[in-house]
């Protein structure tokens, strides 16, 4: 950017002497820029909006959940207690493997 800077200041008798043609090629440069541009990031755009559009919605859903009432709580007179199998006890195997042998 600079570099166009240092252009223009050194170049600015050619540029007050024709104005509109600067304008003019000024415009159709950056007009055209910006179509390029547009062009080649249209896809990345939508991507993004739709994953804000979906992060919206995460919310919502998120919030709607938060303050909902809890309908099917089960009451705790109806739960079952399952639990795990007893942890080995290597002295109680050993204990009950000498006396089958001695018998």
């Amino acid at each position: 950017m600079h570099d166009l800077i240092a252009f223009i200041g050194s170049n600015t008798m050619l540029v007050a002497a024709n104005p509109a043609a600067f304008a003019t090629f000024a415009l159709l440069f950056g007009g055209g820029g910006f179509a390029v541009g547009r062009y080649f990031l249209t896809e990345r755009i939508a991507n993004l909006e739709s994953r804000i559009a979906r992060r919206d919605e995460e919310i919502t859903d998120l919030k709607a959940r938060q303050t909902a009432p809890e309908a099917s709580t089960v009451p705790l007179f109806e739960m079952t207690e399952v639990l795990p199998p007893a942890p080995l006890n290597f002295n109680r195997l050993l204990g009950q493997r000498k006396d089958n042998h001695a018998g």
